[in-house]
């Protein structure tokens, strides 16, 4: 079994021999396993305990067994007491998440703390089996079939090559003690659910179904290789600059995948990617959220946007007389230049009669109703129209902000100037814009 560990650990380079490693020991069956198998094979071991504080005097006996052992065996020990109900009410998440965010966050700081190559946590390969399960059961992607991965960053899992009775022989052969979590076989958890009863079923089944969900999951985690390159490709090919151009998304082998892949990480769920996908066809203009996001459906493009509850449509910028540049909501930068200077053109440049201005200008996002007449016309428009005609999208027109003399509008930021500020033969000023290129 030793032998078996060395080879896994070396295969999947999980650490070396050079750097102490994090050992996350609650003192169960699992941990004190992990712990003294890493410290016969040489490694440099410190024992980190959590105490959550959730299994009343359980919690404080685990914590002063994990304590004598190390002493009684040499292992530098530490521990910390974590108030999880607390975290958990504030955070407003399970106690479960809580737990393992507490747990993983001060690992992680310990690692930081004694330059530790890695924190190792004692995952076997039932958890890996069991894993499979409640993804299944949840609902997934690929990912969630591949069960437990070896290696995620600097969290380590060196027992992943042996199943929960190797590691039990193994603590009966070596005389190893351990301590029982009482809420082990408590089935209102669903893992436990699952190992308690669910699996002994399917063991009716197929004696060998442990192993053989186990190997699926490593032919599944090969599969993902593949699939993985390709969904990259893909998006690579159909995503620039937060648009998803819908005919190439369409030419791809599995466009649901590909936006799964791509949307799930921005907060949305299955079903909601499931009905953008469905809208590939839809006319323009339907939206779909996300807790932070939305994705508007265009004529040509899936627009991805931030959502953001900082600018209010009706927010207004004022630009005095000595305002030489603006940062926000824009990047504008403004200047006074004489009558002679060049003019370029340039969407992202304004040229006006100074002397025609009406100062503070007003910078505000456009509403209905506003209108212009643009730069070499004579008839005034209405920016919806203007906007229909340039075939602006819905996030176009969102993001559209306008420039404003009094109540005339002086500039369409970015587009179009109004023809009534224009520079002629009279001009004595020039007021000059710059609208930064990043935006």
């Amino acid at each position: 079994m030793i032998d078996t560990i060395r080879s896994f650990i070396e295969k999947e380079s999980l650490f070396s021999t050079e750097s102490p490693v994090i050992v996350g020991v609650s003192g169960g069956m699992d941990s004190m396993a992990l712990l003294d198998i890493l410290t016969l094979l040489g490694y440099r071991c410190m024992a980190a305990h959590c105490n959550f504080h959730l299994r009343g005097e359980e919690s404080d006996r685990d914590e002063a067994f994990v304590k004598r052992w190390c002493k009684s065996v040499d292992v530098p020990f530490v521990s910390i007491d974590f108030d999880t109900r607390s975290y958990a009410s504030d955070k407003k998440i399970s106690i479960e998440m809580a737990a393992r965010e507490l747990r993983y966050n001060w690992f992680e700081m310990l690692r930081v703390q004694y330059r530790a190559e890695a924190i190792a946590v004692a995952h076997h390969r039932d958890d890996s089996v069991e894993t499979v399960l409640l993804n299944l059961i949840r609902g997934t992607g690929i990912k969630g079939l591949t069960g437990i991965s070896p290696k995620n960053g600097r969290v380590v899992r060196p027992l992943l090559c042996l199943s929960r009775e190797e590691i039990s022989q193994y603590l009966v052969a070596h005389g190893i003690p351990y301590v029982t979590d009482s809420t082990n076989n408590d089935d209102l958890f669903l893992r436990n659910k699952l190992r308690l009863h669910i699996i002994p079923e399917l063991k009716k089944l197929n004696p060998s179904v442990k192993d053989a969900i186990y190997r699926t999951a490593l032919q599944v985690s090969e599969a993902e290789k593949v699939y993985n390159a390709s969904v990259k490709e893909s998006i690579e090919n159909i995503f620039h600059q937060d648009k998803i151009d819908i005919q190439s998304l369409r030419k791809t082998p599995s466009p649901l995948s590909v936006l799964f892949e791509l949307l799930t990480p921005l907060g949305f769920g299955p079903s909601s990617i499931r009905d953008i996908c469905k809208s590939l066809d839809a006319e323009p203009g339907k939206i779909f959220f996300s807790e932070q996001y939305r994705v508007i459906k265009d004529r040509d493009y899936f627009l991805i946007d931030k959502i953001s509850d900082t600018m209010a449509a009706d927010q207004s910028f004022l630009i005095e007389t000595h305002t030489k540049e603006l940062f926000i909501p824009l990047h504008l930068t403004f200047h006074t230049l004489p009558v002679t200077a060049d003019i370029q053109r340039n969407k992202r440049f304004l040229y006006a009669d100074y002397d025609r201005l009406k100062f503070p200008l007003t910078l505000r996002k456009w509403r209905q109703g506003d209108w212009f007449i643009p730069f070499g016309m004579k008839g005034r428009k209405k920016l919806s129209d203007y906007f229909t005609d340039r075939k602006f999208s819905l996030k176009d027109k969102e993001d559209a902000w306008i420039l404003l003399s009094g109540d005339e509008i002086l500039w369409v930021v970015g587009e179009r100037p109004d023809d009534r500020f224009r520079v002629t033969k009279n001009t004595v000023r020039t007021f000059h814009v710059v609208l930064s290129e990043n935006v």
